[in-house]
């Protein structure tokens, strides 16, 4: 799952202007942003998906729309609550994703995976404890097989497209309510109920929950997710070569 803005690309005038102790400061605003928006995202998977098996315990259907519409929600909530401190990515293949387009520096991407890892992490304890369960359980739920390979690969396409579709046309506003409804559909068309973060992949092998997934499943659903980002990059290129100026807000004309 996940979530993006923009970086405001403001360090070299912090920099300029204020010196490096202000582009600490602005840096160590962005990391603990995409920390703390992604544990409150594993809190919001984890915890709807426990509230969503003891509030409807023979109906695992309904349970998975409890899910997917909590999820749907806080993703909205989060995106707006922090896009323009971090751009709200609260996943490391959307922050690869911008390496790649060159919308973010090197250092400044592996300083953001390591706070989404953590603060996802994070998010699964307090989630856990949340329930009264102990606060690290690894999960026991086994998902592995091509079927649940191949969807992570297309729910991660989507997504990406999604965000760099909106944020590359001008409409970086309609990021929210986008991801939001992308990952809430992509929870029933998919097979793997869309993971497509692996940040989100390593917190959930710490809950044994009905969002959980089992530590042997996570690595695959990694990779997988890797390269729905390697394709997703490739065809960003291809469908936006010439992306809307930073601060658009409207459609850009077919190139």
């Amino acid at each position: 799952m996940s979530e993006h803005l923009p970086v405001p690309d403001a360090s070299l005038a912090v920099e300029t202007e204020t010196g490096t102790g202000a582009l600490r400061l602005d840096l160590a605003r962005r990391l603990a942003a995409e920390a703390l928006g992604t544990g409150f995202l594993i809190v919001a998977v984890i915890g709807s998906g426990i509230m969503a098996a003891r509030l409807s315990p023979s109906d695992v259907g309904l349970q998975l729309l409890e899910n997917a519409a909590a999820t749907g929600g806080a993703l909205i909530g989060l995106i707006l609550m922090f896009g323009a401190v971090s751009g709200a990515h609260f996943n490391p293949v959307v922050t690869l994703t911008d390496r790649f387009l060159g919308t973010i520096s090197t250092r400044d991407a592996g300083l953001y995976v390591v706070a989404q890892v953590v603060g996802g992490c994070l998010g699964a304890v307090v989630a856990n404890l949340m329930f009264e369960l102990p606060a690290v359980q690894f999960s026991t739920t086994d998902r592995s097989s091509p079927a649940l390979w191949l969807s992570e690969v297309v729910a991660t396409v989507g997504l990406l497209l999604v965000i760099q579709g909106c944020v590359r046309t001008g409409r970086a506003r309609a990021v929210p309510f986008a991801v939001g409804a992308w990952i809430a559909g992509a929870y029933w068309f998919t097979s793997s109920t869309s993971f497509a973060n692996p940040a989100v992949t390593v917190a959930r092998t710490l809950s044994d929950t009905f969002a959980g997934i089992a530590p042997a499943s996570a690595p695959l659903f990694i990779v997988m997710q890797l390269v729905g980002m390697a394709i997703a990059v490739a065809l960003v290129r291809f469908f936006y070569p010439h992306p809307s100026p930073p601060g658009s807000d409207e459609e850009a004309p077919p190139t």
